[in-house]
């Protein structure tokens, strides 16, 4: 693969450094940062790479500590400062799968955009709700008991408010509801919302953590699923709540969030308070073109474009891997790692490399 780093043969983890760097309280070489590496890219990587054997996830403590073992030496060999691990509550969603041969399972699901569980209040009352007190919490409590020295560890509920909103009602019954009954709307997302919160109270407590790092996609290429007074009003509330949750533990709050969000960046970073966003997609804002806008207000997380990761050659995701590091990095308050994730598609070599040149172009070794 031509690596000249990897494995790191000292690995010397610190999430506080890490923190303080996209806080903007220290300056020096770019931490990585990574949202998720599909299992597809991170199973190669551990048995090839790191000579460990594999072992699934579940059923039982055993075979899910084994797994979160090898999660663990995944994130600490390839120099990474902080674990990042998200699981959530089981919402009944509707979902269509389709094949796909990239992925373990040999299929992928997607949200059904047309068909709700939620279309009415006589649906709503029927609907099974999850009870926060039955979450386990296992795998989270791990994690934070197993952490490598100096290491740090990054959590939060898989999905967000309005991914889950959008999820139980669909994108089209959200959208219908949303005139024609947003009494409704206002109920579900309620009910997501005081479940998430519950959530977070439990989590936030655990030795380790540094940060709360969720991701709830609120936008497309050119613009926000639903109207930016909307989000205001249903979700963006929540996200404040969440990131207040973190900061009177001292944590910081990371935001993931897809599409372009223009018209409610000012609200993320001026009223709900994120530390930093994550996702990028160079078709609608390069992380450099954001870091311009937004550097010295919120931190910039990741930016290497999956189209690069996923269909360039090596050498193409290592120059951009660069030019990332060597424009943003002296700015300050800058991670390196993808514009969104590392799914299934992207060639494990591709990713490495990405991982590879930021340790080449200055950070830690």
């Amino acid at each position: 693969m031509g690596l000249k780093h990897l494995p790191l043969r000292r690995p010397r983890p610190d999430g506080r450094r890490f923190i303080d760097t996209l806080l903007g309280r220290r300056s020096g070489s770019v931490p990585l940062v990574e949202y998720l590496v599909d299992e597809a890219v991170m199973r190669p990587v551990v048995t090839d790479l790191l000579g460990r054997g594999w072992r699934a996830f579940g059923p039982g403590r055993e075979a899910q500590a084994a797994w979160l073992d090898n999660f663990i030496a995944f994130w600490r060999c390839l120099g990474y400062d902080v674990v990042r691990f998200e699981a959530g509550l089981p919402f009944v969603e509707p979902k269509v799968r389709a094949a796909d041969p990239t992925a373990s399972s040999g299929g992928r699901d997607w949200a059904d955009e047309h068909r709700g569980e939620i279309r009415n209040w006589e649906e709503f009352e029927r609907y099974p709700w999850p009870r926060a007190e039955d979450m386990d919490f296992f795998p989270f409590e791990y994690i934070s008991r197993h952490l490598p020295e100096g290491m740090g560890f990054m959590a939060c509920h898989a999905g967000g408010v309005f991914e889950h909103l959008s999820w139980i009602m669909s994108v089209e019954g959200l959208c219908l509801a949303l005139v024609d009954d947003p009494g409704l709307v206002q109920a579900v997302a309620a009910r997501i919302g005081g479940l998430m919160s519950a959530f977070y109270e439990d989590l936030v407590g655990l030795p380790g953590l540094v940060a709360l790092f969720p991701g709830d996609d609120l936008g497309y290429k050119t613009g926000t699923f639903v109207s930016p007074d909307d989000l205001r009003r249903w979700i963006l509330p929540w996200h404040k709540r969440f990131a207040a949750l973190a900061h009177d533990r001292g944590l910081a709050y990371f935001l993931h969030s897809c599409g372009n969000l223009a018209s409610i960046m000012g609200d993320l970073v001026d009223d709900v308070g994120i530390d930093g966003k994550h996702s990028f997609e160079d078709a609608i804002l390069p992380a450099e073109a954001f870091q311009e806008s937004y550097g010295s207000a919120t931190a910039v997380l990741g930016g290497v474009d999956v189209n690069i990761l996923s269909a360039g050659t090596a050498a193409d995701v290592r120059r951009r891997t660069r030019r990332l590091i060597e424009v943003c990095g002296p700015r300050g308050r800058f991670a390196v790692g993808s514009g969104n994730s590392i799914p299934s598609y992207v060639p494990p070599a591709n990713y490495l490399a990405m991982v590879d040149e930021a340790f080449s172009a200055g950070s830690r070794t």
